[in-house]
């Protein structure tokens, strides 16, 4: 189908074609110094000591648990209103994900309140992530963990560029910070993820984790730095590639300008859509400063009126999408019949998020609202 106005747009200016065919003429693809510099670059930005490329968030949030120590008879707490990831990264490392609730519809974030009800001698880690790109309140968490001896692992995956209520940058509060450079984020690459941290343990061991625990990577082989490798652990092939990695080294220079877009565009929507009857806006005015604005949600009245709500904007050729709550998936529902938890599966079932770029236009900001009002009439 052909969106009059997409969920998000990836424009590819010349410098960004120019900086991946320089890495494809010379020839070396897989990680190597293209990489180390984005580290570097990302380690800058995000004013931590370290910065690990992978391949997804996925595999940031997989390795970090692996890292912190996670395994079988652990628990892991993560929120009921996040992407699947969030939670099963806990599985991949024979850990039980914990879900926990979320504050209310109108702040969808993981309640610490809740996370600290859950709480067993078996908890490991708390996940706290940053829905749609505004920052959960990982100063609380981060204090409950500090009590309680937990690992804080922050995903950040739509979140990068986000701040906390206190100031600081998503991902450097807790033990480490999870971040995912697929299409939409607020860096993409396509695919891609890194994990940032001060904890120089932690990001060696998922500087090794990444490339199957080798001791000497293919980059320094070519070099004549290495003749072989060990292998000292069982890893993985979570590696970023050279050509994501020169495209990351030339659009991270413009993620500050084009969060400022994003909030712009965050601004626009909700001067243009507060007072629409039936329809609420989500988080503050005041919170869009903070937040890098993955997405921007708002609430309908109950399920049916958000569906038929998406169905109309879909006639005129606006995407939107929702995320379903994890406690009602099947895999969720399998290995703890019943489970429930309502707060986020009642934000669940009545948000939808409209199309959020920093491309986006005032010409297709009108576009969107006065679909959204007609909607709302009809």
């Amino acid at each position: 189908m052909s969106w009059r106005v997409p969920l998000s747009t990836l424009p590819m200016p010349e410098e960004d074609v120019a900086a991946v065919v320089a890495c494809l003429e010379d020839g070396w693809l897989t990680m190597g110094p293209r990489t180390q510099a984005f580290e570097e670059a990302l380690a800058g930005y995000a004013g931590t000591e370290h910065a690990v490329a992978v391949s997804s968030g996925t595999a940031a949030l997989h390795l970090t648990c692996l890292a912190a120590g996670i395994g079988p008879g652990d628990e892991v707490i993560a929120p009921g209103l996040t992407f699947v990831a969030s939670a099963s990264a806990a599985e991949f490392c024979g850990a039980t994900p914990v879900l926990c609730d979320i504050v209310g519809p109108a702040e969808p974030n993981l309640d610490v309140a809740d996370v600290a009800e859950r709480l067993t001698e078996r908890t490991k880690a708390v996940v706290a992530v940053h829905f749609c790109g505004y920052p959960a309140d990982v100063e609380a968490l981060r204090a409950l963990c500090d009590e309680r001896g937990i690992v804080l692992i922050e995903d950040c995956a739509q979140a990068l560029g986000a701040r906390t209520r206190a100031g600081a940058m998503v991902g450097t509060l807790g033990d480490a910070g999870c971040l995912s450079f697929f299409s939409k984020k607020q860096l993409p690459l396509g695919e891609g993820g890194a994990v940032i941290t001060d904890d120089a343990d932690l990001a060696a061991k998922v500087r090794s984790l990444r490339s199957h625990a080798m001791t000497t990577v293919t980059w320094e082989r070519h070099r004549g730095h290495a003749d072989s490798y060990d292998i000292v652990d069982i890893g993985f092939n979570y590696r970023l590639d050279e050509p994501r990695a020169a495209l990351g080294l030339s659009r991270l220079p413009r993620l500050e300008d084009e969060i400022a877009e994003r909030r712009r565009v965050a601004r626009a929507y909700r001067e243009r859509l507060a007072g629409l009857d039936g329809l609420g806006l989500i988080w503050a005015d005041e919170d869009v400063d903070r937040s890098s604005h993955f997405a921007f949600p708002v609430l309908l009245g109950d399920r049916d009126r958000r569906d038929a709500f998406r169905d109309a904007l879909r006639e005129r050729g606006i995407q939107t999408t929702w995320y379903p709550p994890l406690s009602q998936l099947t895999i969720f529902q399998e290995r703890s019949p019943g489970l429930s938890l309502p707060r986020a599966e009642d934000a669940a079932y009545r948000h939808c998020a409209l199309p959020m770029s920093p491309t986006l236009t005032g010409e297709q900001i009108g576009e969107v609202v006065s679909a959204a009002a007609a909607a709302l009439e009809a």
